[in-house]
């Protein structure tokens, strides 16, 4: 078994903001692979929890409802609840600033970067040696950090953000099937993303 954890806010007003391309990859993954006798998703760990079955392997699609800064308890209870080894069964995914928009990045382990639900997740575990996906969403230039990330994306970045969210959702179904260095190996590519103002 295999737990996929997409990470953002809960709430309409931040759907589909940069902070919530977590969520937007775990929503399409269920759209795709969620399975049909599970019904819809259920509340449980401090989140919204889906089965999937992803190349025949049973999938966890997690959604923490706590806010991006308190995602650790949701991913920790869910860790131990299903008796699962976080360096080998869970997928992490949230946004990125450091990254052009678009952009992914597998990494099997590693420090937060800043990111605030990353850090929670690692502290909660304790450990920073489990796999994650970043996805890019650009600088925020000289706008306020968190006005940026709360906010939508641009016009402009629209086409580049569609593809890493569905760059993302491969990722992902490549990672439950063959591992994190196969993601890694497959998707760590640089590419040249739509120019972004």
């Amino acid at each position: 078994m295999k737990l996929i954890v997409g990470l953002g806010n809960p709430g309409l007003e931040y759907d589909r903001t940069r902070h919530n391309v977590g969520f937007e990859v775990v929503d399409r993954l269920a759209r795709r692979f969620g399975d049909p006798t599970s019904g819809a998703a259920k509340a449980r760990f401090h989140g919204l929890l889906l089965e999937a079955r992803i190349e025949g392997e049973r999938v966890l699609l997690l959604k923490p409802t706590t806010f991006m800064n308190l995602s650790g308890l949701c991913v920790s209870e869910a860790i131990g609840f299903y008796k699962l080894l976080a360096a080998d069964d869970v997928l992490v995914i949230a946004d990125d600033l450091a990254l052009p928009c678009g952009n992914i990045r597998i990494r099997a382990d590693g420090g937060a970067g800043g990111h605030n639900g990353l850090q929670d997740i690692c502290a909660k575990l304790g450990t920073e040696i489990w796999a994650r996906c970043r996805i890019g969403i650009d600088a925020p230039g000289s706008m306020d950090q968190t006005s940026y990330v709360l906010g939508r994306f641009r016009p402009d970045q629209q086409e580049a953000i569609e593809s890493g969210i569905e760059q993302a959702v491969a990722a992902a179904s490549c990672w439950t099937a063959k591992g994190v260095n196969n993601a890694m190996n497959i998707f760590n590519r640089k590419t040249d993303p739509s120019p972004t103002k």
